[in-house]
């Protein structure tokens, strides 16, 4: 069995267990509390999908919104593999999440909706804050929440948000990446523009080269540190990566948050 969870907590009545006092609440409240427990029930999967324009778009092997499509894949079957019930939600106002299932079905809705979002941008985008804080209401204590994260995304989360995830859950991040983001050619590369027109970038310069890592590669590095210390277990996934070179992270213990 998955032995036993927290339900709520309750005014402390004679009989009760003394180890099961809730401190917090007691010292908050004046009034001595205890924790209440029930059986735990199946554990939940929830993945967060980044629906953020910068996803459709590749230049090696597959589009980074593809390689997160097949990465969320894996988490669905996966959570079929243990038992889990699976779900998945986008920063979105108008679309409700894929409610929680198990078993086969539960993963065929999943990744129904993974080839929806993944194959063209939505129309409708709140951001990926947006959709993080959706997954706090629905998770509970013991869920596995794996996001699937363009870097640019991650300046609007707010901070404080990470560690509360990973405070209580299992937070696995995946940061979707291009080889020309972070390794592009010393060359002078043309770019089409839907409004400028045609561009060059002076790439085979130690100027452009500087301001192109500050860009695309700082970020990345930043965000993987960061999270990092903010108790996530993360790694940048890139397009040419196979596609479950992230499921080592599963039995990874996080880094341990900062104070």
């Amino acid at each position: 069995g998955r032995g036993m969870e927290y339900a709520e907590s309750r005014e402390y009545a004679l009989g009760d267990d003394a180890r099961h006092i809730d401190w917090r609440l007691t010292a908050r409240s004046g009034k001595a509390h205890t924790k209440l427990f029930q059986a735990e029930r199946e554990r939940l999967s929830l993945i967060v999908a980044d629906t953020a324009p910068a996803l459709y778009f590749g230049t090696r092997t597959r589009f980074k919104s593809v390689q997160a499509a097949r990465a969320g894949a894996l988490a669905a079957w996966l959570a079929v593999r243990d038992g889990d019930r699976i779900a998945a939600l986008r920063g979105a106002v108008k679309e409700p999440p894929i409610a929680p299932a198990s078993g086969q079905g539960g993963a065929l809705r999943v990744l129904d909706a993974l080839v929806r979002w993944y194959t063209q941008a939505p129309a409708e985008d709140a951001g990926l804050a947006n959709a993080l804080q959706h997954a706090q209401r629905l998770l509970r204590p013991g869920s596995r929440l794996l996001v699937l994260a363009d870097p640019v995304s991650l300046p609007a989360v707010p901070a404080a948000l990470w560690p509360a995830l990973a405070q209580h859950h299992e937070l696995v991040v995946l940061l979707l990446t291009d080889p020309l983001e972070r390794r592009p050619p010393e060359a002078r590369l043309p770019f089409q523009l839907a409004q400028a027109g045609r561009i060059e970038l002076a790439l085979d310069t130690a100027g452009v080269r500087q301001r192109w890592r500050a860009a695309f590669e700082t970020p990345i590095e930043t965000a993987l540190a960061q999270l990092q210390r903010q108790g996530a277990r993360v790694m940048a996934l890139s397009t040419d990566d196979p596609s479950d070179a992230w499921l080592p992270l599963l039995a990874r213990t996080p880094a341990r948050r900062a104070r």
